[in-house]
């Protein structure tokens, strides 16, 4: 009953946001970070937390861990878009889904197809020099030896990611937030709501509809009008395919 729901109010807005998080790329394949136990590192005699390793301290004291660590659990160039991806890119294409609001750092909402993607967390396909700005993409990262240099003045290349202890875009966030509170039907997918500042953008919401589609409890759940848990990708793949018999 609840896909149907679902459907129904997609069937029913015009102007739809989706705000997702490290559950809408499980299914890609990719883990939640959040989940990842504490990381051992021999050479550095300590234990540090993946949230310590993708801090932006680690990055500058620690450098060859830090990739190491990055490469390891950060990127996942085999991943493809799975069905809530698809039913995202599908629902844009149809002129209902107005913006899609990430937390994930993979990039697989480009490559279904969606066009309008504020990425809160930045994206490891891309990466700039820290002295001279040149850009470099995830596959020369990946075939660097240790720390990625530039090729053109030496630097040490960093992921475009925002770490730990940095501030979000500024630009991302305003668009985030334009998107959200211009609404009519806000969709809360794959996240404990738990990471801050993003988690607080859904604050902005003013519409109808705000649907929450999760595996587990977060606190949206009280006052969300429809929610579902269930697995995302398949929830959403099959309430975009039931759109119009209901």
């Amino acid at each position: 009953m609840s896909v149907e729901a679902l459907a129904k109010i997609l069937r029913e807005s015009d102007n739809i946001v989706f705000f997702g998080g490290a559950g809408v790329s499980t299914a890609s394949g990719i883990p939640d970070f959040r989940s990842a136990n504490g990381i051992y590192n021999q050479k550095l005699h300590q234990t540090f937390s993946p949230e310590q390793m993708v801090s932006h301290t680690f990055f500058v004291n620690y450098p060859e861990d830090f990739y190491a660590f990055y490469k390891d659990k950060m990127i996942y160039p085999e991943a493809k878009p799975n069905g809530c991806h698809i039913a995202l890119a599908k629902l844009e294409k149809m002129g209902k889904l107005k913006a899609v609001v990430t937390q994930n750092i993979d990039g697989l909402h480009q490559k279904a197809g969606s066009q309008i993607v504020f990425e809160l967390h930045g994206s490891v396909l891309r990466n700039y020099c820290t002295q001279c700005h040149a850009f470099y993409d995830e596959n020369y990262v990946m075939a660097a030896d240790g720390v990625p240099v530039c090729k053109k003045c030496g630097g040490v290349v960093k992921p475009d990611v925002v770490l730990y202890e940095e501030a979000l875009d500024p630009a991302q966030i305003n668009g985030a937030v334009d998107a959200i509170s211009k609404a009519d039907t806000l969709i809360i997918g794959g996240t404990s709501l738990i990471v801050y500042p993003a988690a607080g953008l859904i604050e902005y919401f003013r519409g109808k509809n705000l649907v929450e589609i999760n595996k587990s409890v977060t606190s949206a759940d009280d006052r969300a009008d429809l929610v579902i848990h269930d697995d995302i990708a398949k929830v959403m793949s099959d309430a975009v395919a039931m759109m119009h018999r209901v």
